[in-house]
């Protein structure tokens, strides 16, 4: 009975080892060592983006996606890699990452798809002028502040990489400042109850407008650091085409998936075969041509006929995207995050002033624009405070600038705390500038308690 005992002791904490022979090199794991570990993984970060998400709700009145957020960067090594690193080492190590790094992307891109299939594009037309005036200035504001502030930043040594141009530092940069966090927008935009308002719908619009710049940014400085001009191009050329052959031919080339729907009366599994069949291409093509998967999936759901296709697409797809697989985008980004490189006054001083250019180029520029384009005070302040939430977006743009060796630790760390700080405060200021308000007025229903 001991001999026994002792047997199933050795392999319960073997667990975590590596099994079977090397693939790669010394530490290679075989596809067994990779679907113990995912699964582990995916069972502790369900957990903390459950609890961390329910405790940010009920303390801080925090929307369970920034909660999420926060939890990515508990168990990455700003706390859970820094108290208990061998912990966090046996459950995350690096090696293991790529698999969870394809999770992230499929979670993301499917509730970006979600998102899509809620967009109104009545109200978009309604509010195309506003969207287009609000999204030219989250995008020339930013890049006009870091032009001014980057040369400053070029003479402290280890923030952006040595010899690099000013012109690249200040792309990069403004890039960065431009960036509104798109998926965290849309979970803040549902959960708070603004996905049918036109105030919703406007901010979504120019947020992804804001995005798409930035990616195409990015693609331009990787294309000056050695990726060759043809990156930049690619991206460019083939998402313009891409949306524009989309939005004018899309919807109508997919009415036939509506139609075999309604004939049913619900969606057949071959439908939502077809659906999800169309979704993967989307996500494909719009992450090879260098912007980002989400894009791909966000626009196959503008694209999708309203009706019944869609409320089976919601109940179906939705809870599975949310609760299982987009958890994982922010774990694998707060992996890659160390909030402890900031570690004196002279770098914290930096950071607050990054900080504070970031807040004036997207809330206060983009409130002046929906001032100036016809909306009301309360309104332009809600657009604002929203816009400039930044989220994990920021987080996929820093990390490739650090892997591209565009910036160094220090200033890595900096913007995460930008991307942290402008999140956490969105829903607050929203909520008392326009949320509040508007609820006791009735122009937005009352929160609901999200599961």
């Amino acid at each position: 009975m001991l001999d026994w005992l002792s047997d199933a002791w050795a392999v319960l904490t073997d667990v975590l080892n590596p099994h079977g022979p090397a693939m790669v090199t010394a530490r290679s794991y075989t596809p067994t060592d990779f679907s113990i570990r995912f699964f582990l993984q995916l069972a502790v970060i369900i957990f903390t983006c459950r609890v961390v998400g329910r405790l940010g709700q009920t303390f801080l009145r925090q929307p369970q996606v920034v909660g999420e957020m926060v939890a990515g960067v508990v168990l990455g090594p700003s706390l859970l890699g820094l108290f208990l690193p061998e912990l966090h080492n046996a459950i995350f190590p690096v090696e293991s990452r790529t698999v969870l790094y394809v999770g992230a992307q499929l979670g993301v891109g499917l509730y970006m798809f979600m998102v899509g299939l809620t967009l109104r594009l009545d109200h978009f037309r309604s509010k195309a002028k506003s969207a287009g005036f609000v999204s030219a200035a989250g995008i020339v504001a930013p890049f006009l502040l870091a032009a001014l502030i980057t040369p400053v930043l070029l003479n402290i040594p280890g923030l952006f990489a040595a010899g690099i141009s000013q012109a690249n530092a200040t792309l990069f940069l403004g890039a960065c400042i431009a960036l509104t966090a798109f998926p965290m927008l849309a979970r803040i935009i549902n959960e708070r109850g603004l996905a049918n308002s036109s105030l919703g719908t406007l901010t979504l619009t120019a947020g992804a407008f804001d995005d798409a710049a930035s990616w195409c940014v990015l693609a331009l400085v990787l294309a000056a650091f050695g990726a060759g001009p043809g990156v930049a191009v690619i991206a460019i050329l083939g998402a313009a085409l891409y949306t524009t052959f989309m939005l004018k031919f899309g919807r109508r080339l997919l009415i036939p998936l509506e139609r075999a729907v309604q004939a049913r009366g619900e969606m057949t599994t071959d439908i939502l075969a077809i659906t999800m069949l169309l979704f993967c291409l989307s996500a494909f093509l719009m992450d090879a041509i260098g912007i980002h998967a989400i894009f791909g999936g966000f626009l196959i759901g503008v694209c999708m006929p309203r009706g019944l296709l869609v409320e089976e697409l919601k109940k179906k797809v939705e809870p599975l995207a949310v609760v299982l697989l987009l958890p994982m985008f922010f774990t694998y980004s707060g992996l890659n995050t160390q909030l402890n490189m900031v570690n004196s006054i002279p770098l914290l001083l930096i950071a607050l002033g990054i900080l504070a250019v970031s807040i004036l180029a997207k809330f206060g520029a983009c409130y002046a624009a929906a001032r100036l384009s016809g909306e009301d005070n309360r309104t332009a302040l809600g657009i604002g405070a929203l816009m400039n939430s930044r989220g994990l977006m920021e987080l996929i743009i820093i990390n490739i600038g650090l892997q591209q060796g565009i910036i160094g630790p220090t200033l890595f760390s900096m913007l995460v705390l930008m991307a942290i700080i402008t999140t956490v405060m969105a829903t607050p200021v929203f909520e008392w500038v326009y949320g509040r308000r508007a609820r006791e007025t009735g122009q937005l229903d009352q929160l609901i308690a999200r599961p």
